[in-house]
């Protein structure tokens, strides 16, 4: 598989499993490319994230982008930017589109449920590298 594709990949299947903002984003980016993967170093990938945390802008984007650069040029770059963003943006449109045209469901318990299995997912989240 093409580098840029194989991140396009693993930055989508992060993206339909992680939740929970950016510091909850770079403990996931942190198991998956630096434990999993072995893509960056535990040093480089502290670099990495130092780094992004002076640019203005979300630090975890700033880090997919970066690691996706590392890993397979601008291409891995973009890869992971689309990979990662994108499917999000469409979630979040959907669900706006969804609620708008139907207000009630707000109310439903569904949406508490929504949450709460989103907090449970980022207690999953590796911590040990802060």
């Amino acid at each position: 598989m093409p580098a840029p594709l194989q991140v396009f990949v693993q930055f989508f299947l992060l993206a339909l499993t992680s939740f929970g903002g950016p510091v909850a984003q770079l403990g996931y980016f942190h198991e998956r490319f630096v434990q999993r993967e072995r893509w960056i170093t535990a040093e480089a990938y502290a670099d990495l994230v130092g780094l992004c945390q002076l640019l203005p802008g979300p630090s975890s984007s700033q880090v997919g982008m970066g690691l996706g650069l590392i890993r397979a040029g601008w291409l891995g770059g973009l890869a992971a930017w689309a990979g990662f963003t994108l499917p999000s943006v469409v979630l979040m449109l959907l669900a706006a589109s969804l609620l708008s045209a139907h207000p009630s469901w707000i109310d439903g318990g569904w949406v508490h449920g929504l949450m709460v299995a989103a907090a449970v997912l980022v207690l999953l989240v590796p911590r040990v590298w802060f």
